[in-house]
């Protein structure tokens, strides 16, 4: 916990009220300076305070240094190769969550790609495949659109929608492409206006997969129509496979409007933060 003992910490917390704002300024620089290391030891004067007024400051240096975590953590991610998709849905995760542990998002969404695995044959056809999968997911394990709360940020949440088994369209997607992608399936994110899809793509065969609406199979001429509808007019990238990074940007634009409409606008302030560390070179 760098140079202090827990002595001068302590009297650094304790100085955190101070009514001049140089010297709070500089309080909070110092405490900030010492890293995530020291979360553990503010969380216990947080405890031990009586003072709401020294709780909020410790409370919003807690949140500061958990927030630089996640910003240096989506950065490593933006500039690694792999840009795994389950390792950049855990990062936003941390947004709500930042105790949440990779590992223990990992072990849920492996359970759910046994569930889906004990039922599966590599033999069968790719539409048999697809219905497999929607079998499991969609009737056994009983994933579903979360109409009633369609704009609230747990939508956004690996964790949540794994544990409540709701979700918006990117989400329902993002568990579906995982246990596809584990099974060794060829099925790509697919980026539409008002939706996100997947298409599961062979040389031979090429269909899409709504998981929004219980893994609905749908073709090219259908995806025509709903552009036509929305008087959008026709791109590649409307058809083709997106990157994992794409997936992730449109996750927290959706973040970022849920807190919009629920009315906080300095989370989506920061969700912008994010948003800016991803944005296109």
């Amino acid at each position: 916990m760098g140079v202090l003992n827990e002595k001068e910490l302590a009297a650094l917390v304790s100085l955190l009220d101070d009514q001049d704002p140089e010297v709070k300024d500089h309080i909070r620089e110092k405490i900030i300076s010492l890293g995530n290391d020291i979360i553990p030891f503010l969380e216990k004067k947080w405890e031990d305070s009586f003072d709401p007024v020294i709780q909020k400051e410790i409370e919003d240096l807690v949140h500061e240094l958990q927030f630089s975590l996640l910003k240096q953590r989506l950065h490593t991610w933006r500039h690694d190769s792999d840009q795994e998709l389950l390792q950049g849905l855990w990062i936003v995760n941390t947004f709500q969550y930042p105790e949440l542990e990779f590992d223990t998002l990992n072990a849920s969404m492996h359970q759910i790609y046994f569930d889906v695995w004990t039922s599966f044959d590599n033999h069968l056809t790719p539409y048999e495949q697809v219905r497999t999968i929607n079998s499991v997911l969609f009737h056994e394990l009983k994933f579903a659109a979360n109409t009633k709360n369609f704009h609230s940020p747990s939508n956004s949440m690996l964790s949540i929608v794994l544990d409540s088994k709701r979700g918006n369209p990117i989400s329902l997607c993002s568990v579906y492409l995982l246990v596809a992608k584990k099974l060794g399936l060829p099925v790509y994110g697919v980026n539409l206006p008002n939706l996100f899809v997947l298409s599961y793509k062979t040389e031979e065969t090429t269909f899409y997969i709504n998981a929004f609406n219980k893994g609905l199979i749908f073709t090219r001429h259908d995806i025509l129509n709903y552009l036509e509808h929305l008087k959008y007019e026709p791109k590649d990238e409307y058809f083709e496979p997106c990157e994992n990074i794409e997936i992730i940007r449109r996750t927290l634009r959706n973040l970022k409007l849920s807190f919009e409409k629920i009315g906080e606008p300095d989370k989506a302030r920061e969700v912008q933060e994010l948003l800016d560390i991803l944005a296109v070179d």
